[in-house]
């Protein structure tokens, strides 16, 4: 071992050249004919020198990173110990690296994690110790360092997160930057609640690290007690209208089904075949602005501040249409991915596949009983709720009992009327029935997430649960296949010059059996015959669908299917300061008491009768 390593180190020279940053291609994105669509992936990067960097900055870094930067020999013989370790254990090579070699794979090599590339990143950065001075090397991981938002070296990371010179930042800014090194894509707080989560536990942890080492006194640290929280990241230019929201939903799965890190991507040079269909995307655009058209927020409260999304998924999971917004400059939220707007009634399919596939139980001890879609359920209205062991009860004493649309009694119902028509009595004792953990998992099963399930309450069933129109499309074309699921994919090919890149497409498989994705599409095509969507009989034969509407009328939906084709819009009004839900009384015209809206079936039809 010691004689390979000698020979190794003998053979292996610094290179003569750092990656070419100065090569960037765009990444280019094509529709599902093959035709282009749009161009993205500008690198921002500009070198500045150390003694810019404040030195608070610097020791930021340091500490998050490597405090015994200054020294050590280039490389961590414990981390070299434990790389070693794991790979002999069939673990990864990561782990244990040190400035140096950071800087060595930033800067000369790749981010492949083999045993031969560590190696030889190891012996760079001992040569390039005894060659390069301690400040040059850390000058120059500065300003090869991925920091997220496109930008390379921490004096563009600065301006792209604090609108700010590298010379202008404050300790606690720079421990927030220092964060973005162990991974931008998980540190940057534009990304969601979890990634600020993450970023104010890391910012913290780096501010006691430098008063650890003495970098940064118990005093000033006792100044930073609020996360300095970055600017909002900028929109990419050249993306206006739907383009932007499509962009940003391939570019979403490329990541996180390929092995393309955010750092490579943001190299440019790929191409990428999205799923997205344009004469689709042009009648769905076309039909949420002529429903928009009918809206008048200048003279109308209750017009204002509306969201809709949309979304088209085929049988095979292509998601092959979405609106996401008026504008992505204009909002960079996609409200077609958007995880905020309850289902409302539109999830009831799931509690009545649920029902057909395990049975219910109404007696604790008794085994499960099975219902077809002639199983006959109460439609009363103001019905009281039962689980196994009785009435269900709430927290203030009281017997809870479900409620009908316009205070409606329905009498006796068969299960497959009370989806087609929308009776919500049968439907929460149905899942109470069945049991609604059930009932979660079979929506999970057909296509919604586990994450955007409501509270196990007996309101689950009338849909609580927050799922995406892109989600909520591919569940309902679960039905239209048989009982057959494929998850929602946006990316069909990816290339890199000249060259194929793996991408993950996802497998189908049989979420339910065929005779119950049957009967759920039994009974929504009943539901457009003669039920609560006889609006969509308007797109055609075949056409099975089911609307949907929130209790407390915060939301509005349509979702149905025409042979391979599924299709969901959803409807809300979001309060701009608070991002709370407001009622949907009176948009669009709609008398005040009105439960729901037309607009999404409306919309819907429209844009299905086009496409």
């Amino acid at each position: 071992m010691a004689g390979l390593l000698t020979v190794m180190y003998l053979r292996t020279g610094i290179p003569a050249d750092l990656n070419a940053f100065a090569t960037q291609q765009a990444n280019v994105y094509y529709w599902a004919d093959g035709s282009e669509m749009a161009r993205t992936g500008e690198v921002d990067r500009q070198d500045t020198p150390l003694d810019q960097v404040p030195e608070t900055v610097r020791w930021a870094t340091l500490a998050a990173e490597n405090e015994t930067f200054y020294s050590d020999s280039g490389i961590s013989p414990s981390g070299m110990v434990r790389a070693v370790s794991r790979m002999v254990t069939g673990g990864d090579t990561q782990g244990g690296s040190t400035i140096t070699q950071q800087y060595v794979k930033n800067a000369y090599l790749n981010q492949e994690q083999t045993f031969t590339r560590k190696l030889t990143e190891m012996i760079i950065a001992i040569k390039l110790d005894n060659k390069m001075s301690k400040d040059k090397i850390l000058e120059q991981y500065l300003n090869t360092s991925w920091y997220g938002r496109g930008t390379y070296g921490i004096q563009r990371a600065a301006h792209a997160y604090y609108g700010k010179d590298v010379s202008q930042l404050n300790v606690s800014e720079g421990a927030f930057l220092a964060s973005l090194l162990k991974g931008a894509a998980l540190y940057d707080p534009a990304a969601g609640a979890e990634n600020h989560k993450r970023a104010v536990e890391r910012w913290s942890w780096v501010l006691d690290r430098m008063v650890a080492i003495g970098k940064l006194s118990q005093q000033e640290r006792a100044q930073y007690t609020h996360f300095p929280e970055p600017i909002a990241p900028p929109k990419v230019t050249g993306l206006t209208g739907q383009t932007g929201y499509l962009v940003e939903t391939a570019r979403a799965y490329l990541l996180a089904h390929s092995h393309v890190s955010e750092r490579e991507f943001a190299l440019g040079g790929y191409q990428i075949r999205t799923t997205f269909e344009k004469k689709r995307m042009a009648a769905l655009t076309r039909a949420v602005e002529q429903a928009r058209d009918g809206l008048a927020p200048d003279r109308r409260a209750a017009d204002r501040d509306v969201r809709i999304g949309a979304a088209s998924v085929t049988t095979d999971g292509r998601v092959v249409a979405l609106y996401g917004g008026p504008d992505y400059l204009k909002q960079g939220f996609n409200d077609a991915n958007s995880s905020v707007v309850p289902a409302g009634s539109a999830f009831t399919p799931f509690v009545y596949a649920a029902a057909l596939r395990d049975g219910v139980q109404c007696e604790r001890g008794t085994s499960r009983t099975p219902v077809t879609p002639a199983t006959l359920y109460n439609g009363d209205n103001k019905v009281s709720l039962h689980t196994p062991e009785g009435p269900y009860w709430d927290r203030s004493g009281k017997i809870v009992r479900a409620v009908n649309d316009d205070d409606r009694s329905w009498g006796r119902i068969s299960l497959q009327d009370a989806v087609a028509q929308s009776v919500n009595t049968p439907m929460m004792q149905l899942g109470m029935d069945v049991g609604l953990d059930q009932v979660g998992k079979v929506g999970v099963q057909a296509g919604l997430l586990e994450s955007s399930l409501g509270e196990k309450l007996p309101s689950f069933s009338l849909g609580t649960s927050t799922p995406s129109a892109i989600r909520m499309a591919d569940a309902y074309a679960t039905f239209a296949a048989k009982g057959r699921h494929t998850d929602p994919y946006s990316v069909a090919g990816l290339r890199r010059n000249g060259a194929d890149v793996p991408v993950e497409r996802p497998e189908p498989e049989q979420a339910l059996p065929p005779h119950v994705a049957g009967a759920v599409d039994d009974a929504l095509r009943e539901a457009v015959r003669k039920g609560t969507a006889q609006p969509a009989q308007a797109a055609g034969p075949g056409t099975a669908g089911k609307t949907g509407t929130a209790q407390d009328n915060k939301s509005a939906w349509y979702v149905g299917y025409r042979d391979s084709l599924s299709t969901a819009v959803s409807l809300a009004r979001i309060d701009p300061r608070t991002q709370e839900l407001l009622p949907l009384d009176g948009v669009g015209g709609t008398p005040k008491g009105t439960v729901g809206s037309s607009l999404p079936i409306e919309l819907w039809k429209r844009y299905m009768t086009a496409a």
